[in-house]
């Protein structure tokens, strides 16, 4: 372990962290280390982020002292430490696997034995057999269970109660009891010389199987991250000495003159010196059209150059570019994402306080009325109360109904990344809609073929698409498409040039072609007159409007448009039915935005809008109590789904915003947002009866356990009863988790 100081900043993966009541704890912990500026934990993750002048080995002993453990992350790469925290997690799930198993090994066959075989102790080979057991309890205790005990003792120190406090109470109760008969059984009233180790060990093994399927479902939050580090180029060309040179981009100085060629990546940030080109700018808008770039425009690291090549002055590198932002707003938002409060830890808060009230009552009622020996009867009655109040089902009531769950979500396209998502899904009060790829369908297709002068629609196509496959620009690919599904034949076009901004130009058969926008018209002198009223109106319809002409005579509009999806509007009002708010966000202009929304009867929009606008919007929101669902599809859309209470992704985009959501829309229909908040509420209410199932039958076996019945027929509890209610509590919640498969979505 290093005791150098780091001046700058340091990061540590931490295990231990469940819910978010332990990253206040850590963090205030980190906190009170001198040299510790500033400390921000990623829950998402299980990483913690330190700044400022400490040192490293007094930081993890204060994660040690609470009760949790950190690792160094490396600061060399954050790749490198991506690949880190995700070993770290699998260590992790193997951890609890074996304390599963090594639990369960002990404790099942016990419980086995228990069911068949009477489990008093008697004679001196009883006595000493069940010893051995004993220790062998104790040694599954001490290392399957360490984290249980290390969470209750730090809940005690904080004046709370939690699920590890009863863990601890029962296991712990149960053992000593156990022991205590095996030793001293002299002590006790004959009836009540039974020993409970299989309890001990049958809860420590079935809630680290339960903790091991939250951490499997947990999902890998780091892989939204990896993809947009993947994005950054890790070469540039920049000129040097009158020559162009390939160098490392971490090698980039602001104001060196970079080069890049058609089909490349951009590599940082800039302003263009020469050239122009249109760019593919999605990563950074989210709209398919790219964008025309000319002397004195800037240009952003991760967009595609896609026709001409360019030469741009560097103005931002390294953290300061474009892209660098998106992932830092990334990382913040997964910082800053609230938990969801584990429901048993809820109920443990009251469940415990209360058993232990009960468990004092009854030793009190003992002594004070109970027959000789009346401390051996109280102790009896104090323990069993603490024994049979923890219910092994417990760590299972959660995990099981999420795991159902987010099997059933599959079933309809719906990917599920983590169960906190699958639990808040159904509290979401506002829902923001990326437009492209989102609500429509995210690429250009020809919506409108409006022919003049006697013109045939197929005839202008088949010029059109000919014309056109000489071009680079993605309209092109939507006019060539439209001509190959009316089965037209493409030919070849000589003299082609394309006009920056304008359109393209062309001969065919001795005839000049013309196709482009209103300033390519005016420029060859193409009367579009009668024509410039029908494309305004398709322009107010969110379609681009293109004219083409022949030897200057105007033969047509085309309209190319970014359809809305056909079950989009059907879905919308679904989801405002259920009372959802619904936003539409797009960087699109505000005409084609307005137009949109109208169509698919959304009244709040906000349009021309970039990443950071769309992760304030889910901010702003959020700060007004509301719970925000983000749904999108592009690279630009990554920080707000991150920073939602529930990110969205449709399958159909790009990696980066299927990482970075926390639940998948495979098949890209918004039906997918009711059918998810269904599922959502179907499994919020199966956890609840989950965990009434887990603590009826404990509950139920308290006044026995009290010995509310020895008065009267002169029983305490059988071990035969407490072992019944460790089964029949595990297979209530089993039997209850798997009624989900047969859930349905309703479809209005």
């Amino acid at each position: 372990m290093s005791n150098n100081i780091n001046s700058s900043s340091q990061n540590f993966i931490i295990e231990g962290a469940n819910c978010g009541s332990c990253v206040a704890k850590i963090e205030k912990a980190l906190k009170t280390v001198s040299g510790a500026q500033r400390v921000e934990m990623n829950f998402a993750q299980r990483t913690v982020q330190v700044e400022g002048q400490a040192d490293e080995a007094a930081l993890i002993a204060a994660v040690e002292n609470i009760g949790y453990k950190a690792k160094p992350m490396s600061n060399d790469s954050e790749q490198d430490a991506l690949d880190e925290k995700a070993k770290a997690d699998d260590a992790h799930y193997k951890k609890l696997m074996r304390n599963m198993i090594l639990a369960l090994g002990v404790g099942a066959p016990l419980m086995l034995y228990g069911l068949i075989f009477d489990m008093n102790v008697i004679t001196t080979t009883q006595r000493i057999a069940w010893f051995i057991v004993g220790l062998a309890t104790l040694a599954v205790m001490a290392v399957a269970g360490k984290q249980f005990y290390n969470g209750a003792w730090q809940a005690f120190k904080n004046h709370a109660a939690n699920m590890d406090t009863l863990i601890a109470l029962g296991t712990g109760t149960a053992w000593l009891y156990s022991m205590v008969v095996v030793i001293t059984p002299n002590l006790l009233p004959e009836v009540a010389r039974h020993v409970y180790f299989e309890a001990s060990a049958m809860i420590i093994g079935l809630i680290s199987l339960g903790l091991a399927l939250e951490v499997k479902a947990r999902g890998r939050t780091s892989e939204a991250i990896k993809r947009l580090i993947g994005l950054q180029p890790k070469t540039a060309r920049v000129i040097r000495d009158g020559q162009d040179r390939d160098i490392d981009i971490s090698d980039v100085v602001k104001s060196d003159q970079v080069r890049v060629r058609p089909g490349e990546k951009i590599s940082v940030d800039g302003e263009v010196l020469e050239g122009s080109s249109s760019v593919d700018e999605s990563m950074l808008t989210g709209e398919p059209m790219p964008v025309t770039k000319q002397i004195g425009d800037t240009v952003v690291a991760g967009s595609i150059n896609k026709t001409g090549t360019l030469l741009f002055k560097a103005t931002h590198i390294g953290s300061e570019t474009t892209l660098a932002n998106i992932i830092n707003m990334v990382k913040r938002a997964q910082n800053s994402k609230p938990s969801i409060g584990r429901l048993a830890d809820v109920i443990s808060g009251i469940f415990v306080p209360t058993v232990m009230i009960i468990a004092i009552l009854a030793g009190l009622a003992w002594l004070n009325f109970g027959p000789e020996p009346a401390i051996a009867y109280a102790v009896v009655a104090v323990t069993t109360v603490l024994i049979i109040a923890c219910p092994c089902a417990l760590g299972l009531a959660t995990p099981m109904s999420v795991m159902v769950g987010i099997g059933k979500a599959a079933e309809s396209g719906i990917l599920i990344r983590n169960g906190e998502a699958l639990q808040v899904t159904s509290k979401i009060t506002t829902m923001i809609l990326d437009k492209t790829g989102t609500i429509t369908q995210g690429s250009p297709t020809v919506t409108d073929v409006i022919t003049f002068n006697n013109s045939d629609e197929n005839t202008v196509m088949q010029h059109v698409a000919s014309l056109e496959s000489s071009s680079e620009h993605p309209l092109a690919e939507a006019i060539i498409s439209y001509a190959k599904a009316l089965n037209l034949t493409l030919s070849k076009v000589t003299d082609f040039d394309a006009l920056t901004g304008k359109g393209v130009i062309g001969t065919l058969d001795g005839q000049t072609l013309l196709f482009g926008n209103k300033a390519l018209m005016d420029k060859y002198h193409v009367a579009i007159d009668d024509a410039y009223e029908q494309a305004q109106t398709l322009a107010s319809e969110a379609k681009t409007p293109m004219y083409f002409a022949v030897n200057q005579q105007l033969q047509a509009i085309i309209a190319v448009a970014d359809p809305i999806k056909a079950d989009s509007a059907a879905a919308i009002k679904r989801l405002q039915n259920k009372g959802i708010h619904l936003v539409m966000l797009t960087g699109d202009n505000q005409a084609t935005a307005q137009a949109v929304a109208k169509k698919v009867g959304i009244k709040d929009f906000i349009a021309e809008v970039l990443p950071d606008d769309k992760v304030n919007e889910v901010i702003k929101r959020q700060a007004k109590g509301e719970i925000v669902g983000m749904t999108g599809d592009g690279i630009n859309d990554a920080p707000a789904l991150a920073q939602a209470d529930v990110g969205f992704a449709i399958g159909t985009g790009t990696d980066i915003a299927i990482e970075s959501g926390d639940i998948t829309l495979m098949r890209g229909s918004l039906h997918g947002l009711a059918d998810a908040i269904a599922v959502s509420s179907a499994t919020i209410l199966n956890i609840k009866q989950n965990l009434f199932g887990a603590f009826i039958y404990n509950v139920a076996g308290i006044p026995i356990a009290a010995g509310l019945l020895y008065p009267f027929f002169g029983l305490l509890l059988n071990p035969v009863v407490a072992g019944a209610a460790m089964a029949l509590s595990s297979l209530t919640v089993v039997s209850n988790a798997n009624r989900l498969r047969f859930f349905k979505p309703a479809k209005s």
